[in-house]
């Protein structure tokens, strides 16, 4: 659809438009809200039909949250991990996605939709970390509200710019898709090399469940260090034998221990990121025994579950 037919159908029905657009972006479909949100906003021909355009916008927006929310209560932390694979490059979304969530609490809801990725894995965080539903709701709506309005506003306030500039573009529509296309190649190549430098980093020796299971009765034992976000370590509970660390953290927990010392690093994200990276940063601290767990912390449980079977 060109940036006609949108003005048009804004026309038409503003509201209908506005609140499909951001319920379709909320749920985590690549469909931008805001050009949506700035021509409906310049279209408003008085503050009252620009509240009920930010109304349609904060419900559909607060809609979709709840679905995820929900679906974070109810499956927990798997919801994320699977958000995440989705996405080009999964190899920090997790661990990096729980972080900010925990370090701004409820605020990281309103500051979600202007961060592009967070709006959709913040309330299945909240949901898997028990947030109460008013709580959620009020963050959630205070951010929709803020995110929403701010576009809507910005475009009733330039509404004469914003119309130059949509006559503009329908006139030189060509160009416009070759500028978009070209906007659109060149962030998908950038994201494509960050995957790339990831892949290139990953590729280090890895160390299997069963060996670490053998390494672990040795005699000298390495230490296996648990990367696992709090949302999970409350869910399924601590490792045994496992130190928990975050990537923050990890020069302090560390800082004492003798640099030839075994160290394992485990996650549960995509492609065991986390531990790819904590293996890394402990290499440039000078440890010279470092493997990320291959598979992580499912691949883990599996090889506890099928040792204690053989055992009975």
């Amino acid at each position: 659809m060109d940036i006609a037919s949108i003005t048009q159908a804004l026309q038409r029905d503003a509201l209908s438009v506005v609140f499909v657009n951001v319920l379709l972006q909320q749920i985590g479909l690549p469909v931008p809200a805001v050009p949506t949100l700035l021509v409906a906003g310049s279209l408003a021909a008085s503050s009252g039909a620009a509240g009920q355009m930010l109304a349609a916008a904060v419900l559909a927006s607060v809609a979709a949250d709840c679905v995820w929310y929900l679906a974070g209560r109810a499956f927990g932390y798997r919801v994320l991990s699977g958000l995440c694979k989705l996405s080009i490059n999964p190899g920090s979304c997790v661990s990096q996605t729980e972080q900010r969530f925990l370090r701004w609490g409820a605020w990281s809801l309103v500051a979600a939709k202007f961060v592009p990725g967070f709006s959709t894995v913040a309330p299945p965080i909240a949901g898997s970390l028990r947030m109460p539903p008013a709580r959620f709701i009020a963050a959630a709506g205070a951010g929709a509200a803020l995110w929403a309005g701010t576009a809507i506003f910005t475009g009733w306030w330039l509404r004469a710019e914003v119309k130059t500039a949509l006559q503009a573009l329908t006139s030189h529509s060509g160009a416009t898709v070759a500028v978009v296309a070209s906007t659109l190649g060149a962030w998908l190549l950038w994201k494509l090399w960050q995957k790339h430098r990831f892949e290139r980093s990953a590729a280090i020796a890895h160390i299997t469940p069963p060996e670490l299971m053998e390494a672990l009765e040795s005699s000298t034992p390495p230490t296996l260090l648990d990367f696992r976000g709090a949302a999970q370590v409350a869910q399924d509970g601590p490792i045994e034998r496992a130190t928990p660390a975050t990537l923050d953290d990890l020069p302090q927990v560390v800082q004492r221990w003798p640099k030839n010392h075994g160290l394992v690093t485990l996650c549960s994200c995509p492609q065991d990121a986390t531990a790819v990276h904590a293996a890394h940063a402990l290499m440039k601290l000078g440890f010279t025994s470092v493997r990320p767990l291959a598979g992580g912390y499912d691949a883990w449980m599996r090889q506890l579950g099928a040792s204690a079977s053989a055992q009975g």
